[in-house]
């Protein structure tokens, strides 16, 4: 029987052999169109072996998207650092065009988790995945007044008013509990307001939004991700799915069924070709099991002594440069 991880390996093949396209961060791809993988989550936990994934980053990556955060420091905290770069990138810049001297990543970090003004400044990811998943839609900005003065009328800021957004995944929770038949089982964090018209994030969500389809019994998802980094990006995106369904199984009461991945622009970027070759020529190994503890009252308190990896046995890590 074919492995299922052998379906990435093919994937990362395509791609050393698609065309070259030009991409935002100017470093350069090479990029399919549309892709799809499926892993049945009843054969195991798809946590790719032929490299070493951080699985630690993608629980903990998880919960932070589950609690509304979309600060960074809650994630220092943890000891991951993989979202610190959107942050530190457009302070350096700020830095650089002001003429002043900047600080290291390493300081950066430490400045934002020592200093709270610096992290009210710099923190903030803007509107990420965790406030589209918890607070959809929500409205915030000052209130005026118009006041005459003689024959002009002049415009006073009075007050702000934020009026909170739609929690979706408490919804999603409690539909699936009520109406597991349902076809709009959804959850959306693509918000064209926020993302085209405001441009309110460092990085728009390149997972825009997954589905809940239950059938015989098992609950299955599919998320679609709009731009996918095949090498740095897609394994933690597969086990990160693969864990919130285990996690919305667990609260609902449904076995794991498949989880379903659909890619539109996957990419190989040019200075991740050297880690593309050397992956796919390393055999798969078994996938881990993961056991979720019992009695969690919410999907909201999970924390990673909830979890337990059992049979992990990777490759070697390979390293790679993030392009923002």
């Amino acid at each position: 029987m074919v492995h299922a991880e052998q379906q990435y390996l093919d994937l990362l093949r395509d791609l050393l052999d698609a065309p070259f396209k030009d991409d935002r961060t100017n470093t350069g791809t090479r990029t399919k169109f549309v892709h799809n993988l499926r892993f049945d989550l009843s054969k195991g936990f798809p946590l790719f072996t032929t490299k070493k994934v951080f699985f630690r980053g993608v629980a903990e990556e998880l919960f932070w998207f589950l609690s509304g955060s979309t600060r960074i420091r809650p994630l220092l905290e943890k000891g991951v650092h993989i979202w610190t770069e959107w942050c530190y990138e457009p302070y350096k810049q700020a830095m650089i065009e002001s003429g002043e001297k900047y600080l290291t990543m390493q300081q950066f970090e430490e400045r934002i988790l020592n200093d709270q003004l610096f992290d009210m400044r710099w923190g903030d990811l803007g509107r990420v995945y965790g406030g589209q998943w918890r607070d959809f839609g929500r409205c915030e900005g000052e209130v005026f007044q118009t006041i005459t003065n003689g024959k002009d009328e002049v415009k006073v800021p009075v007050g702000y008013f934020v009026e909170p957004g739609f929690d979706q995944i408490t919804w999603l929770i409690n539909e699936i509990k009520q109406n597991p038949n349902s076809r709009r089982l959804i959850v959306w964090a693509w918000n064209p307001k926020e993302h085209l018209e405001k441009n309110e994030a460092r990085l728009p969500p390149c997972h825009l939004g997954f589905q809940v389809v239950i059938i015989n019994g098992k609950l299955n998802l599919h998320f679609t991700m709009r731009s996918n980094d095949a090498v740095l990006g897609n394994c933690f995106n597969i086990a990160g799915y693969a864990l919130l369904q285990m996690l919305i199984c667990a609260q609902t009461g449904y076995e794991p069924g498949e989880l379903c991945y659909t890619g539109i622009d996957v990419h190989l970027y040019e200075n991740h070709i050297e880690q593309a070759k050397l992956q796919i020529t390393r055999e798969p190994r078994p996938f881990p099991t993961l056991k979720i503890r019992e009695g969690v009252k919410s999907i909201f308190d999970y924390t990673f002594d909830d979890l337990e990896l059992i049979g992990y046995d990777p490759h070697p890590a390979i390293k790679a440069t993030v392009a923002v």
